[in-house]
């Protein structure tokens, strides 16, 4: 998959944090990269070389980063609307 591609797909999962160039996950949606973990609520940057993503759990900030070139699938999950 193109990174232009995979640019498109967090940027419709995720929502721009206000001064910085960060993307926060919208309410409702969580993200699955390469059928890994489910994140929810967490933040993402999406660098040249590397996606980065920060989440909060028990206390503690962690970040896990992804290599443009080995994501190979990105899922999205969200409530259905009725």
């Amino acid at each position: 998959m193109k990174k232009a591609t995979l640019e498109k797909i967090f940027e419709y999962a995720s929502m721009p944090v206000h001064g910085t160039l960060s993307r926060k996950l919208r309410k409702d949606i969580h993200c699955q990269v390469n059928d890994g973990k489910v994140y929810d609520g967490a933040t993402f940057f999406l660098g040249e070389e590397f996606v980065r993503i920060t989440e909060e759990e028990k206390g503690q900030m962690i970040n896990t980063y992804y290599d443009w070139e080995n994501i190979v699938s990105v899922r999205t999950i969200a409530n259905k609307t009725q």
